[in-house]
């Protein structure tokens, strides 16, 4: 039975999908006027993990991860606003437009550009692909329909053409995040600070924005030119993609207030209906035990981590070595060591013989790991005890790339490179007369069917500095690289 952490009940739960075996997954996505960084590639991984583990037990996953490409992070620009100088009492401005005039391009142009790269690295660290990335630009009509709901269901109202969602009409505000209104005084501090002076009281939230002059992104809607607050966007997004109420939400616990608690109050409010069955979180990401700040310089990308020579698997090998919920220091020695046991795993798994009948012994253990609320940093120990276990390789093998499909190193492929290396390299590779005794008595050995002792001659020639690499075609030996 999977457990899973549900921050909304504050208890690990029993997970119980609503229509078995399917089970739908929202992600919270990227928002694209700059690359992703790390910390939030750490989350996306954590949905990565909660997919493939969910597949791992038999189910059938849709899984949506919206792209916002309107900007909701706004802030003041002092400088420029298609070339024109503004006072410091500047409307604020989005970070997609501001990105599309630093670089003269337009905000779509941006918002594609960036979305092209996230996508890219999201390859490159081997998370599966969403079933859908629904754009928030192509979403506003959705947006306005639940917005008119809530006006109609007095939820909402109107002020200076903005529309904002009234916190205090729905009562059970804040069980997600402990901000509930009978803590209004913790609320007023938590909540951002808002250049609106039109709302009825400071904790409520904008659904709908009227648009400033000049403003590029923007839509008709029956409130005037506008554009969509952030919270709407996930709300109308997850629910026409999975339906009014559906099984899982992710995302990094930065997002659980607000961003979460705002997306329950609106969606019930419109629905009636509950939202979310369990809601996972992921804990921060520190660099040196510090926040990330651009104005520290230690904010990085995967193309920043790849500059610097590391496979982007080894971040992915990093995260899996700290649970889910728990803070994460990034250091450029931690993910050294990182790359380090990851290539002793792949050069374990590529002296391994053809899979066949696997170890049940640990593939019960494995499964009892990831099953107690995705525990990877466990699972991954059982890995390299099974890796360095006296077990034939061909079981080691059939159970590690089973492993795999949830951990997502692509183990099989780097045996396979690993084999095709060792091809080129034998034929030009001077043999000792001495390993080639052994081999060839390892080869009777595996005729004889005596495979035990055939593993264990294997192991006396790999401390001698040599690995044997079982084919189809025969074996490939390859001299070990001294670390």
């Amino acid at each position: 039975m999977l457990k899973l952490y549900n921050t909304f009940s504050r208890k690990i739960e029993d997970f119980n999908p609503i229509d078995p075996p399917k089970v739908g997954i929202y992600t919270c996505g990227p928002t694209v006027y700059r690359e992703v960084h790390i910390g939030n590639f750490r989350t996306y991984l954590l949905s990565d993990f909660l997919r493939r583990t969910l597949e791992y037990n038999g189910y059938k996953v849709t899984l949506i991860k919206n792209i916002t490409d309107v900007g909701h992070m706004r802030r003041p620009d002092e400088n420029h606003h298609h070339g024109s100088v503004h006072s410091p009492q500047a409307r604020p401005i989005d970070p997609i437009i501001e990105e599309a005039f630093k670089k003269g391009k337009t905000p779509q142009e941006i918002a594609n550009y960036y979305t092209e790269i996230f996508l890219k690295d999201e390859k490159k660290l081997n998370i599966k692909k969403a079933d859908v990335y629904p754009k928030a630009s192509e979403h506003v009509k959705e947006m306005i329909e639940i917005i008119k709901i809530l006006l109609k269901k007095g939820l909402a109202y109107k002020a200076d053409e903005t529309i904002y969602f009234n916190v205090r009409k729905f009562k059970n505000y804040g069980k997600l995040s402990g901000n509930t209104l009978d803590k209004m005084d913790n609320l007023l501090k938590a909540v951002r600070v808002s250049l609106e002076t039109d709302k009825k009281e400071s904790v409520d939230f904008a659904l709908w924005k009227k648009s400033e002059g000049g403003r590029i992104m923007k839509w008709d809607s029956p409130w005037g030119e506008g554009f969509p607050g952030w919270h709407i966007e996930c709300s109308a997004m997850s629910m026409k993609y999975l339906g009014n109420t559906f099984d899982i939400h992710t995302g990094g616990e930065d997002l659980i207030f607000p961003h979460h608690e705002d997306e329950i109050a609106q969606s019930i409010g419109a629905s009636s209906k509950k939202f979310v069955n369990y809601w996972l979180h992921g804990g921060y990401l520190l660099v040196e035990n510090e926040k990330m700040s651009r104005s520290k310089g230690n904010v990085y990308t995967i193309s920043d981590l790849q500059k610097r020579g590391f496979d982007p698997l080894s971040f992915r090998y990093l995260t899996l070595m700290t649970h889910y919920r728990t803070k994460m220091n990034f250091t450029f020695d931690a993910l050294a060591a990182a790359a380090t046991s990851l290539d002793r795993l792949r050069e374990e798994v590529a002296t391994f013989g053809e899979s066949k009948i696997g170890c049940a012994e640990y593939e019960q253990r494995f499964m009892s790991a990831i099953n107690n609320d995705l525990n990877m940093p466990e699972a991954l120990a059982i890995v390299w005890e099974l890796a360095r276990s006296n077990y034939l390789t061909s079981a080691k093998a059939e159970s590690l790339f089973k492993f795999d499909e949830v951990l997502g190193l692509d183990l099989a492929q780097s045996q396979k490179s690993s084999i095709r290396q060792a091809q080129d390299k034998s034929q030009k590779l001077e043999i000792p007369e001495k390993i080639m005794e052994m081999i060839k008595e390892r080869e009777e050995l595996r005729k004889q069917k005596r495979y035990h002792l055939a593993d264990q001659l294997r192991n006396k020639i790999k401390k001698m500095g040599y690995s044997v690499i079982d084919t189809e075609k025969g074996f490939e030996i390859r001299k070990i690289k001294k670390s």
